[in-house]
């Protein structure tokens, strides 16, 4: 890897110096007809490229959305998350159509008023009234999309007493979750990093008599259609707590407690069963049975199948391991999770074993 990098540094060193003297020599007075100085040949060729160029971005825009359309997430699991949909949608919209027009008039303009020996370009020193609109009308477009974002985030993020929402700390550390509920009277105990010992490994103070019945796991387990408040912590470096499919995403940050709220609306069993998850865990399927094929040949094993279920991923480069970064989410009926809750050790047995 150095002596690539290496190369790669003397390669770009050599470009430097040889961009330097084109540049020098391009500041000199040139005689009439020297290579330098563009024809009228060679502008009518960049002007035919610009709008080649143009076509093969439109041609690219439709392609990959023909090759890879089924790579969007499924509907949102999460009661919020149709809301992030819609503001996702509208500025993908904007900038698409944007983009659409802004590329065509670039690369038309540059080829319509391309170079030309007997063309003189006309000095155009302002006009006020179209340096207004087109400064204007991103204005107004921008503050409307942020004032529409303040407000759709403003909503997801209040979390009302009257909700009871169950509470759920989410805990980072290099490199993985951990989950802690807060037993039959749904509150969390105290917990600082300084604390960690042996296998209290969030920190949890046992003094705090709220903390004897909290119960750490591995995997986290939500009811459906119950608004979770999740408290999030991190053990040493900034990560992220992102749940794509409940559009959700929140920093936890070192020295600090993050929160986010959310309400599942689909079970892990019903997203299953919807016909383009089965869609792509077929597709997904596919392809590693072509891999095991290959890997049986080889000697090795074969890959196991794959099967949907939600995750908890982390949305920061964290470190070396950040990829291994992931934890099972299920989502099932209230009386499903009750009766997992139940099973689950409480910390101050785990402790004492």
């Amino acid at each position: 890897m150095t002596t690539f990098l290496v190369i790669l540094v003397i390669l770009l060193f050599g470009v430097s110096v040889w961009q330097m003297n084109r540049i020098f020599q391009l500041a000199r007075q040139k005689p009439v007809g020297y290579a330098d100085i563009a024809t009228d040949k060679d502008n009518n060729n960049q002007g035919y490229l610009m709008v080649g160029f143009l076509v093969f971005l439109y041609l690219l825009t439709i392609v990959s959305f023909y090759l890879w359309y089924d790579t969007l997430l499924p509907e949102s699991a999460s009661e919020h998350g149709s809301r992030i949909d819609n503001l996702m949608l509208i500025t993908m919209i904007l900038i698409f159509i944007v983009g659409i027009l802004t590329q065509a008039l670039l690369h038309w303009f540059a080829f319509i008023y391309r170079g030309n020996k007997t063309r003189q370009a006309t000095f155009y020193a302002d006009n006020d009234k179209l340096e207004f609109i087109w400064t204007i009308i991103p204005v107004i477009t921008l503050a409307g999309l942020i004032i529409y974002g303040l407000f759709t985030w403003t909503d997801i993020m209040n979390v009302n007493k009257d909700d009871d929402p169950l509470i759920v700390e989410v805990y980072a550390y290099q490199f993985g979750w951990r989950a802690r509920y807060g037993g039959n009277d749904n509150t969390l105990g105290e917990a600082n990093v300084r604390l960690i010992e042996g296998m209290n490994t969030l920190g949890v103070d046992m003094s705090d008599p709220n903390s004897l019945d909290d119960k750490v796991v591995s995997e986290l387990h939500l009811p459906v259609n119950r608004k979770v408040l999740f408290k999030i912590r991190s053990q040493d470096v900034l990560h992220s707590v992102y749940m794509p499919h409940f559009r959700a995403q929140m920093n936890a940050v070192p020295g600090m407690i993050t929160q986010f709220a959310f309400t599942p609306t689909i079970t892990t069993e019903e997203m299953r069963q919807k016909q383009y998850v089965i869609d792509k865990v077929n597709n997904i399927n596919n392809i590693r049975q072509r891999e095991s094929e290959k890997l049986i040949a080889a000697g090795d094993e074969a890959l196991e199948p794959y099967e949907f279920d939600y995750l908890l991923l982390c949305n920061k480069i964290c470190g070396v391991s950040h990829y291994n970064m992931q934890m099972k989410i299920v989502v099932e009926s209230e009386e499903d999770y009750m009766s997992w809750l139940a099973e689950q050790p409480t910390l101050a047995e785990q402790l004492n074993q």
